[in-house]
C-alpha cells in the first residue's frame, strides 16, 4: 500500500500542483457557502453595533454636524458596498485564500510522498492537510482568534497582525521541524513512540512562542455572544476550507499514485516478456 512507484514521472510536482489548484477553488467556494451562512449576519450585528457607537458622541453636538455629513469617498477612495463585500468580495477572497493553500498542500504532498514511512500516497496527503490545518489555522487562532468589526483598536492593528503572522511562521516553521524530527525517531523507536514525542515538541515550542507574544484583549463593551458566535463560525469556515482540499486532494493524489503504479505495472509486464 506505501510503495511507490520509482518512475515518478506521472507524480510530478506540476500535476500535484494543478490538482491542489482545482481542490483549492472548490474548497474555496464551500467556504464561501459556510461564511455567507454562518458568519456574515454576526458580521452585520458587529458594523451595526460599531456604526451606533461612531453614532452616539455626535448627537446633541451640532458643532459636529457638518463633518458627520461630508460624503464617503471623498479622499478617493472608492466604497464597496456591504452587500457586495458579503457576495462578490467574501467569494473571492475565499477562492483565493483556497487555491493558494491547496497550492501549497499539493506541493508538500509531493514533497513528502514516499518518505513518510509505509504511509501510502492516500495516507501522506492526508497527515499533510491535517499538520496544516492545525500548524497554519488552528494555533495561531487559539492565540488570536478571528475579530469582526467594532472589536479592537485601530492604533494597534499593526502589533496585532505583526503578533498574528510571528505565532504563524513559528508554528508553520516548527511544523516542519517535528516532521523531520519524527521521521530520524523513527530508526530508533515504533512509530506511535516517534509521532508521540514529535508532537510533544511541537506542543511545546508553540506553547512557550504563544506565551512570550503580547495577548491582545480589546474587548471593551462588546457583546460576548456575538462575539463567540462570530469565532465559532470563523473557525467553523476554516475548517470546512482544509477538510474540503484534505478530501479532495487525498482523492486525486490517490487516483494520480494508482495511475503511476498501474503504468509502471504494465511496463515491467512489458518488458518481462
Amino acid at each position: 500500500m506505501g510503495t511507490v512507484p520509482r518512475d515518478r514521472s506521472v507524480l510530478s510536482p506540476a500535476a500535484f500542483l494543478i490538482r491542489g489548484l482545482a481542490v483549492g477553488l472548490v474548497a474555496g467556494l464551500i467556504a464561501f457557502v459556510v461564511a455567507f451562512a454562518l458568519g456574515e449576519p454576526y458580521v452585520d450585528d458587529a458594523i451595526a453595533l460599531e456604526e451606533s457607537a461612531a453614532a452616539q458622541p455626535s448627537e446633541g453636538h451640532a458643532g459636529h454636524t457638518e463633518h458627520a455629513e461630508e460624503p464617503a469617498g471623498q479622499d478617493g477612495m472608492v466604497e464597496i458596498s456591504r452587500e457586495n463585500q458579503k457576495s462578490w468580495g467574501l467569494l473571492t477572497g475565499t477562492l483565493a485564500i483556497g487555491a493558494a493553500l491547496g497550492g501549497l498542500a499539493a506541493l508538500a504532498a509531493a514533497a513528502v510522498l514516499g518518505r513518510l514511512g509505509s504511509l501510502s500516497a492516500r495516507g501522506s496527503t492526508a497527515l499533510v492537510v491535517l499538520i496544516g490545518f492545525v500548524a497554519v489555522t488552528l494555533v495561531p487562532f487559539t492565540k488570536y482568534p478571528a475579530t469582526p468589526p467594532a472589536v479592537g483598536s485601530g492604533e494597534t492593528i499593526g502589533g496585532r497582525t505583526a503578533s498574528y503572522f510571528g505565532l504563524l511562521l513559528v508554528s508553520v516553521l516548527a511544523a516542519i521541524a517535528v516532521v523531520v524530527l519524527a521521521n530520524r525517531l523513527r530508526t530508533r523507536y515504533d512509530g506511535w513512540t516517534a509521532t508521540f514525542v514529535a508532537a510533544g515538541v511541537y506542543v511545546a515550542v508553540v506553547s512557550v512562542a504563544g506565551y512570550l507574544l503580547p495577548t491582545v484583549n480589546e474587548l471593551g463593551d462588546f457583546p460576548a455572544d456575538t462575539l463567540w458566535y462570530f469565532r465559532r463560525s470563523s473557525l467553523i469556515t476554516l475548517a470546512a476550507l482544509w477538510a474540503g482540499i484534505g478530501v479532495g486532494l487525498t482523492v486525486l493524489v490517490g487516483r494520480l499514485h494508482d495511475r503511476a503504479a498501474a503504468d509502471l505495472a504494465r511496463r515491467q509486464l512489458a518488458a518481462s516478456l
